[in-house]
């Protein structure tokens, strides 16, 4: 490879790094002022050009930097567009390349411009404040020469509108607060309906002035003057909890940062650990704070609040205007529901409301009680629009949301850990009769755990956890529990605890019939317990039906487990059909006879150790072939059917016979081999 070919790739290579290809810098013969006038999706921000003499004026004699907002993001602005321009400008030349954590606008005081990193699916993006820089049309740079002297001009795209700071009034000359002095002055600004007295009376009171004066780079949390209600509210926010609303050595932009990724706050020591996420909801942005240790008399678990203003831009960073304090726990499951009439999870509360008003009352009075509560976007499955309509299955679905103890994420992922390493799992008892919860955890490839809930048949994933109340946690989910919406199939295909039972299945298509929705399954699926214990009692049988070759008898043996009928049988209903004697069931291989009893729950709800794993108790086993086989899981609904997960394999040692034939055929394909060996020799 030649020089120049070799210098050509590092140059690429270096480029693609930066994630600006696209971005060229290319200086032009074109003037700033014409490239803005003659590109049509700038023709709101030209007019605010045309319309300031400083800005012209910068444009003919200085140094710049632009940043142009298009046509949409004008269109989507509806505030006042005075004094505007100015704060897209610097009169610092950057290019993408050479921004750096800030650059100084041309806005009266000199505010500044803050700029995120982050990365993208087409490699770099870069933020300015909350706007995104479109990058494949930004970078362009042109000369101008004043007096002998050269000026560089560069132009930069963005698809929002930059907000600064604003005095209500001409009188009010500050147009580059720090944080405090932007609390200090907060009647002054525009703020809409919103206050901020009381907590910048804490902070005085508390002498916490200068942590919103110092300089550098914060996130400032500053909740309204409505969220400090009821009345002892406010002699909480002590100085510990004043730091846990200030973010260090980051100014977090609501767009550019990513949901759930935790930041450490001021209040993050040896003795109080505290951080702070975003999560991101439809059109809301929720922030919550996590008191993870604290030996200063604080409660532990999340505590969660809207952003009700986002995005104000001060000397020191951004400030976030939120609907109440964090890390205050001052209000009980119930009242959390109800605080927030458009809240994270108020379509669940009007569910409840309206079809289960004995249910919250019974939640306010429990001492200790986790809900697992569905987010507004799960309560708009069609699915679940559907069962609404049927108050009986409602007011079930609702019981099989909250347990009777509390139960954090910690308690649940080291449940998890001990009952995987001694193989068994058991569920927790739900206010829904014979009811129960699953968990599993899941380790995603970045390390994050995952944690998942099921019930009814339907796998949940924790999206928000541990939001404390007095009384008890709770824990947002992603689906409506209870409500089927996976096929037998799908369900088999994404439980990994049926792992061997799905693997098996795909041999000879065994599976594909179970994604049929004309039809209603009863499957007692082993799960992979199950086969693991086969391989103990018949190693010679187990071990053949995991080979290829012996697929025939492997699809015989499930469909033994299969029943195919006009309805899909509920454990319930199979112990009423029995009547304590033989249930005949039409299974795909032959007939299933089975046997149905209860095993009653033998533990205290409210005499259980905070700790304790639970004893092996089922609400059901079958009999099948003389032995009584435990339930593990009754009832996963599926769209189609239903899953019994079960503890043991319906298996016979004599189900799996080798034949001379069969041996001969399963070795022929290595005869053949060391006979044309021969041959050749």
């Amino acid at each position: 490879m030649s020089s120049t070919s070799c210098l050509f790739t590092v140059i690429l290579l270096i480029t693609a790094t930066t994630g600006i290809i696209a971005a060229t810098s290319v200086t032009s013969t074109q003037t700033m002022d014409a490239k803005i006038r003659d590109d049509s999706d700038l023709s709101e921000f030209y007019h605010l050009l045309e319309a300031s003499h400083v800005a012209n004026t910068t444009l003919t004699y200085r140094h710049v930097t632009v940043f142009a907002p298009t046509n949409r993001a004008f269109q989507k602005y509806n505030k006042t567009k005075k004094n505007l321009v100015l704060y897209h400008m610097s009169n610092l030349p950057k290019t993408l390349e050479n921004l750096g954590d800030s650059i100084s606008s041309d806005l009266e005081g000199n505010p500044p411009l803050w700029v995120t990193r982050r990365p993208g699916t087409d490699g770099e993006d870069i933020y300015i404040n909350n706007a995104k820089v479109i990058i494949n049309r930004s970078n362009f740079q042109s000369k101008v020469t004043v007096d002998g002297d050269i000026k560089t001009q560069v132009l930069h795209i963005i698809n929002e509108v930059l907000e600064p700071v604003r005095p209500n009034s001409a009188e009010m000359p500050i147009y580059n607060p720090n944080a405090f002095e932007f609390l200090n002055q907060s009647e002054n600004f525009d703020l809409g309906v919103h206050r901020v007295r009381t907590f910048r009376q804490r902070i005085v009171k508390e002498k916490k002035e200068e942590v919103f004066k110092a300089d550098g780079r914060y996130t400032f949390l500053i909740p309204v003057e409505e969220g400090f209600k009821p009345t002892p509210r406010p002699e909480k926010v002590d100085r510990v909890v004043i730091d846990g609303h200030v973010i260090p050595n980051h100014v977090l932009f609501t767009t550019p940062t990513p949901d759930k990724i935790p930041y450490e706050t001021l209040a993050f020591s040896d003795n109080v650990k505290v951080t702070v996420s975003f999560r991101k909801e439809n059109d809301k942005v929720y922030v919550q704070s996590d008191t993870m240790v604290d030996n200063s008399g604080h409660s532990t678990g999340v505590v969660m609040a809207e952003i009700v203003k986002a995005n104000i831009p001060v000397k020191n960073g951004v400030v976030h205007l939120i609907q109440r304090p964090l890390m205050v726990v001052d209000t009980t499951v119930k009242d959390f529901l109800e605080e927030k009439e458009d809240g994270p999870v108020y379509k669940f509360y009007e569910t409840i409301r309206d079809f289960g008003e004995e249910i919250m009352g019974t939640i306010s009075h429990l001492r200790d009680v986790t809900l697992f509560a569905p987010s507004n976007a799960a309560l708009e499955e069609p699915g679940v629009q559907q069962i609404l309509q049927d108050k009986k299955r409602v007011k079930e679905i609702l019981n099989l949301h909250y347990v009777r103890e509390r139960l954090p994420l910690d308690k649940i992922k080291n449940k998890t850990v001990i009952q995987k390493s001694s193989g068994k799992s058991h569920g927790v008892s739900t206010a829904a009769d014979r009811k129960k919860l699953y968990f599993n955890v899941v380790q995603e490839p970045s390390g994050n755990q995952i944690v998942t809930v099921e019930g009814g048949g339907v796998n949940a994933t924790v999206v928000t956890a541990n939001i404390a109340a007095t009384n008890g946690l709770i824990h947002i989910i992603d689906r409506v529990l209870g409500v089927p919406y996976t096929t037998v199939l799908d369900k088999l295909k994404t439980d990994p605890m049926l792992n061997s039972t799905y693997f098996l299945g795909q041999r000879r298509s065994f599976n594909d019939q179970l994604n049929d929705t004309t039809k209603r399954f009863t499957y007692f699926a082993p799960r992979n317990y199950a086969w693991s214990r086969a391989e103990v009692h018949y190693p010679s049988t187990t071990k053949k039906l995991f080979m290829p070759d012996f697929s025939y008898h492997t699809k015989q043996i499930l469909e033994r487990h299969l029943v195919v009928a006009d309805e899909a049988y509920t454990m319930a209903k199979l112990k009423e059909m029995a009547h304590n004697d033989t249930i005949i069931l039409p299974a795909a291989r032959d007939s299933l006879k089975l046997r149905i009893r209860e095993h009653p729950e033998s533990v205290d709800v409210k005499k259980r150790d905070e700790n304790a794993i639970l004893p092996e108790t089922f609400d059901y086993q079958i009999e099948w072939g003389g032995k009584w086989i435990s339930v593990f899981r009754p009832d996963v609904e599926c769209t189609n059917g239903i899953i019994h997960v079960i503890d043991e394999v319906f298996l016979k040692d004599s189900d799996v016979r080798v034949t001379g034939t069969a041996s001969i055929t399963s070795l022929a394909p290595h005869l053949i081999m060391i006979l044309v060996a021969k041959w050749l020799l």
